[in-house]
């Protein structure tokens, strides 16, 4: 196997130390989370790093970079305390991808490519159309992580949206059957499929 130690690691030329470690924590989501401005100009963007808080109440979190430049999903979401999360599918992870580009915050992301907003009921940030998982999402909180210079920004779904073929009588969501897509480091995109479902795992009686 190939080894680092921490020395080797700061010692890695830049671009292969960031796509070593990006990728070494695993396979990670892949969400476009939609907002819009005061100005009404709407935004979509792709991220990795959401996950699963807790169940009650329902919230998930995030990893924000440093606000040291501008962050118009961050502004977004501070100013307007809602946003969406949408998950990204086969069909549309080149498009999804391209949001990552650094557009001015008078243009919208939607504009740039082929994704298209939908606005539900009077949730006025936009959802992606045809995301087979949907969630509206109201900020709670953010949490500074010094050590890294990062955010954790928390939230609470307020609603959910499923397809129906996805959703499972247990309640599982079953996103292989989405097509829906997972990210390998920064930039690799991948589509897992359904392998088993495990039952809940209880200890095995010892014996002495």
């Amino acid at each position: 196997m190939q080894f680092f130690n921490q020395k080797d690691i700061f010692n890695l030329q830049k671009i292969f130390r960031i796509n070593l470690i990006n990728s070494c924590s695993g396979f990670k989501s892949a969400n476009l989370l939609g907002s819009i401005s005061n100005e009404g100009i709407t935004n979509v963007a792709v991220f990795s790093s959401v996950t699963h808080l807790g169940s009650s109440p329902p919230t998930l979190g995030f990893i924000l970079r440093p606000t040291t430049v501008p962050r118009n999903t961050h502004k977004n979401i501070k100013d307007l305390g809602h946003f969406t999360i949408n998950h990204i599918w086969e069909d549309v992870f080149e498009d999804a991808h391209h949001t990552s580009a650094k557009y001015p915050d008078d243009v919208s992301e939607f504009d740039m490519t082929n994704l298209e907003p939908e606005f539900k009921g009077n949730f006025k940030a936009p959802f992606v159309k045809n995301a087979p998982v949907q969630m509206s999402m109201k900020f709670i909180e953010e949490i500074y992580v010094p050590s890294n210079d990062v955010m954790l920004i928390v939230a609470q779904i307020q609603e959910l949206y499923v397809k129906d073929e996805l959703l499972e009588e247990d309640g599982l969501i079953n996103l292989s059957k989405g097509n829906v897509v997972t990210i390998n480091g920064l930039d690799t995109y991948a589509v897992p499929k359904f392998k088993k479902q495990l039952s809940y795992q209880r200890p095995k009686e010892t014996t002495k």
